[in-house]
């Protein structure tokens, strides 16, 4: 019985909250395509959440049948003209329908809609949830500071403030680490307000072993400042006020996720950061506990990072598309079949191996404890 009721915890309270977020923002992706293809007069033939067989669905009247699928990691749009679920080109057809018998720039226009209506729908969350409640921030202020730490070889003291690092401004605590994470062995010129009086002082992040406020641990470049009692300063907008923070805090997300994404390449960021779907899963579960507001703004971080990862120029994904497509611009004509063919094997392959990689993080770390 035990046994049980420790499952169905599982299920209500990681596994919902999981796929709820996912939908949605799944959902939001796929009518981003949709919206335009249909203002583009292309014909779609299915609109899918999920993969596999279809549990319960619909037809419209304009042909287009709606349904949910049975395995519930993403979505796709097809158009009648698709080869597959990818988007793959198939056969030439007269139907002035089809998708490619329509122009390079309402094809590309489609594709990008995607990605797009991602990062339009993080922005009108946040933006609601900033006008509504404000923006709560913990105050950029050491606590403490860890002997041993490159904080304390660079001088940094507890109640120092942190107005800006390398120049740029320092308003939460979470900037410090957003800044930190992506410069492991990097000097960084940090200036403090300490009892009045500025100073700069200089310091390197190392890496080391950390657990996150999810339980989770990761191997992240630190400074070694702790909050002990953390201040919390709410900043209250007003509509328009509101929008541009949250556009502010999109790029933000997209920017770290970049240089995050660089560090990889260049070694200066582990990979133990990327995640699969029971990482995720973990960690929208523990989200959820905190209540439906920290939910939503989860939503509104996942929906960026689909629309950012599906904008990478990987065919398979929206940006191996308009890669294709700014080939062909280049060329006057579209790739041969045939290349396109093992560009899209190739892609697949890519992203296969991603959420292999990704589902062997999220063991390990379950593993670890």
């Amino acid at each position: 019985m035990s046994f049980l009721a420790a499952t169905g915890g599982t299920l209500i309270g990681t596994v919902i909250p999981f796929l709820v977020v996912l939908t949605v923002v799944v959902f939001v992706h796929e009518l981003g395509h949709f919206w335009v293809a249909r203002r583009a007069g292309v014909a779609v033939s299915v609109f899918s959440i999920g993969f596999g067989p279809e549990l319960l669905g619909r037809t419209d009247r304009k042909g287009t049948r709606w349904k949910l699928s049975a395995i519930p990691l993403g979505g796709y749009v097809r158009f009648i003209d698709d080869a597959n679920v990818a988007s793959q080109p198939g056969e030439k057809s007269s139907d002035p329908g089809a998708f490619q018998s329509k122009g390079l720039a309402a094809r590309a226009a489609v594709v990008a809609a995607g990605p797009a209506a991602n990062f339009l729908f993080a922005i009108a969350v946040l933006a609601v949830l900033f006008y509504a409640f404000g923006k709560p921030m913990i105050a950029p202020i050491a606590g403490a500071v860890e002997p041993g730490s490159p904080a304390a070889e660079a001088g940094f003291l507890p109640g120092d403030r942190i107005l800006a690092i390398d120049g740029g401004p320092v308003e939460s605590f979470a900037d410090i680490q957003r800044v930190v994470m992506l410069q492991n062995g990097v000097e960084l010129a940090i200036d403090i307000d300490r009892s009045g009086t500025r100073l700069t002082l200089h310091a390197t992040p190392r890496s080391r072993e950390i657990v996150d406020g999810f339980g989770e641990k990761q191997i992240v470049p630190v400074l070694g400042l702790r909050q002990t009692n953390p201040t919390v300063e709410l900043r209250s907008f007003g509509p328009v006020g509101a929008v541009r923070e949250a556009a502010r805090e999109t790029w933000s997300i997209v920017d770290s996720t970049l240089s995050s994404v660089a560090g990889m390449f260049s070694g200066r960021t582990s990979t133990t950061q990327i995640s699969g779907p029971i990482g995720i899963a973990r960690v929208s579960g523990q989200v959820a506990a905190l209540g439906l507001i920290p939910l939503i703004n989860l939503a509104a971080i996942l929906s960026i990072s689909i629309g950012l990862i599906n904008l990478f120029p990987i065919p398979m994904l929206d940006g191996g598309h308009l890669a294709f497509y700014a080939i062909e611009a280049l060329r006057g004509r579209p790739l041969p079949e045939r290349a396109q063919e093992i560009g899209f094997g190739i892609g697949f392959a890519i992203v296969l191996g991603l959420m292999a990689f990704g589902v062997l993080n999220d063991i390990a770390k379950i593993a670890s404890g």
